[in-house]
């Protein structure tokens, strides 16, 4: 099997998704323009990665609530501090910040509806 995405029930879809639109990179891949408002979101490589949609009739993710650790969209940066300061400039916070030994830098940011977010830059880039 291949994966194909992810998704996530999120209150505001609409703007959430613009905002990984505009400063994350993704792309709309495929939207629906009536409830729920389903955006499929695709990286730069062209693969979609990420569905948000917005139906209330569900639990959204308590995404604020939960610590940054225990779910989170990882993107690769090749200068994750520079795309750190980028991304809370557009309104995302930030939760850590590891260098390890071999040179990897993670950066884990908030976005602004509180969706943990990993930049990833590591020492040896993995395929």
């Amino acid at each position: 099997m291949i994966f194909e995405h992810f998704a996530l029930n999120v209150p505001d879809v609409r703007r959430q998704a613009q905002w990984w639109i505009d400063h994350v990179g993704f792309h709309v891949a495929w939207r629906l323009e009536e409830a729920p408002f389903t955006h499929f979101l695709g990286d730069e490589s062209g693969r979609v990665v990420m569905e948000l949609y917005s139906t209330p009739t569900v639990p959204y993710w308590p995404q604020a609530d939960l610590p940054a650790g225990s779910f989170h969209v990882a993107v690769v940066a090749a200068d994750a501090r520079r795309e750190r300061q980028r991304l809370m400039e557009a309104g995302a916070t930030l939760q850590s910040e590891n260098v390890f030994p071999d040179g990897t830098c993670l950066v884990m940011l908030r976005d602004p509806w509180g969706v943990s977010l990993q930049l990833c830059q590591r020492a040896k880039p993995w395929r």
